[in-house]
């Protein structure tokens, strides 16, 4: 880079720190993931709750490192199927690939990588929550190699890899569908294929509440969330080193914050006037609500336009929990309707402020992302059902999957003594 100006050097390295340091803010909504999970499943299941949170990591940064990052960057723009050809020894264009460069990389390509990568990791933790308390682990494992090695790549290289969506001009900022709605699909397969928990619902209809064992844990998670998905959004404006990218990254993480404040408001008023209580977990999805809502454009709306998208997530997964309730359908941490739901609301919320985008793009994506991913999944889930089985035994699940997964406990002092 000898022959590169001073200057150019300086914003060269400038855009590739920041890409990391936003890349580690992501990653550490891995442990906001776990810390809000834990929280809201039962003492006997947190051990194996924690298990698969740190598992799943690993992972995604192995099959995206091996496969995935490949598979959604290496092809040339347009079409359905991503290059496979390096695969058999064929030339990969990966290097030669800028996300958000045209021809000239302007920060480190292992920076977009690691920055990439997290993105895999935070749209397989949404799978975690949505099958917790009766799932077994390897299964779940199993599921996340083809999840975050090919199912989640295919998508994404429809999208910012520059395949067919992205070609008919689908706007998805920082993923509110490539990956919350993503993720959200794959739960959902899941958690038809797996069932509810025992005890859930009752024979006449009846719904059984489930209540969290840690609802400081879960706040916590809330709040590392929220600080995560700054690099989440800010991140994604891939470049800060001049006065126009500054600004946008200063806009984006005005509006995140306050998409995610008014999901907060509006989720907790309705739970009052609907419920009669001042409900902390509908609170904490009323927060994650706003800033899955605002993800897929937190830079054309203004920061009071922006409460207002978050506004509308917050009211959204109030009512999506419930109806998801009514449908038998067993969430036991509100995956599925903050990440589903609620990411649908943020991709169609893009045309109102975006004069760019269109709704007609817009809503096939959705059903593009969301019927591949959907499908994929359910055939996968299906296989595993089949080949090694994905749910723990009646026993296993009243005695907690913590003994029966991990052998061990996270609260073994607060266990009665076996004498």
């Amino acid at each position: 880079m000898n022959d590169i100006p001073q200057l150019t050097e300086l914003m060269y390295a400038v855009d590739t720190f920041y890409f990391l340091i936003c890349g580690v803010l992501v990653m550490w909504m891995a442990a906001g993931f776990s810390m809000l999970e834990a929280g809201l499943v039962r003492s006997k299941n947190t051990a194996e709750i924690l298990t698969k949170n740190i598992a799943l990591f690993a992972i995604a940064c192995s099959m995206y490192l091996i496969l995935g990052y490949y598979l959604m960057y290496s092809s040339s723009a347009g079409g359905f199927l991503p290059n496979l050809g390096f695969l058999i020894g064929g030339e990969n264009t990966v290097d030669a690939i800028t996300a958000g460069g045209e021809d000239a990389p302007y920060y480190s390509m292992r920076s977009d990588f690691f920055f990439q990568v997290v993105f895999v990791a935070t749209a397989m933790s949404i799978v975690s929550g949505a099958v917790a308390e009766r799932m077994k682990l390897w299964a779940f494992l199993a599921f996340a190699v083809v999840m975050t090695g090919f199912i989640y790549p295919v998508s994404g290289y429809w999208t910012w890899g520059g395949g067919w969506l992205a070609e008919i001009g689908y706007s998805d900022y920082a993923g509110s569908g490539i990956v919350h709605l993503a993720g959200a699909a794959a739960a959902l397969a899941g958690v038809l294929v797996l069932g509810p928990r025992r005890g859930k619902y009752g024979k006449d209809g009846s719904i059984y509440a489930i209540p969290g064992a840690n609802m400081p844990l879960a706040t916590l998670g809330t709040f590392i969330l929220w600080m995560g998905w700054f690099g989440f959004n800010g991140g994604s404006e891939l470049k800060l080193s001049d006065a126009a990218s500054a600004n946008n990254v200063a806009q984006v993480f005005v509006n995140t914050n306050a998409a995610a404040a008014g999901g907060v408001i509006a989720a907790l008023i309705l739970a009052k006037l609907w419920f009669r209580k001042a409900d902390l977990t509908m609170a904490l999805n009323g927060a994650l609500a706003g800033l899955v809502a605002i993800t897929a454009d937190p830079l054309s709306p203004s920061a009071l336009g922006a409460s207002v998208i978050g506004v509308l997530g917050g009211l959204i997964v109030v009512v999506a929990i419930v109806t998801l309730d009514k449908l038998k359908l067993d969430d036991p941490v509100g995956a599925i309707s903050v990440h589903g739901v609620v990411g649908i609301w943020g991709v169609l919320a893009v045309p109102f402020t975006n004069a760019e985008a269109g709704f007609g793009p817009q809503i096939i994506g959705i059903l593009g992302i969301f019927i591949w991913v959907f499908v994929a999944s359910l055939i996968v889930w299906l296989i595993l059902k089949a080949v090694m089985g994905i749910r723990v035994t009646e026993e296993e699940e009243y005695e907690g999957v913590d003994l029966a997964e991990c052998g061990l406990e996270a609260y073994p002092e607060f266990s009665a003594s076996k004498k």
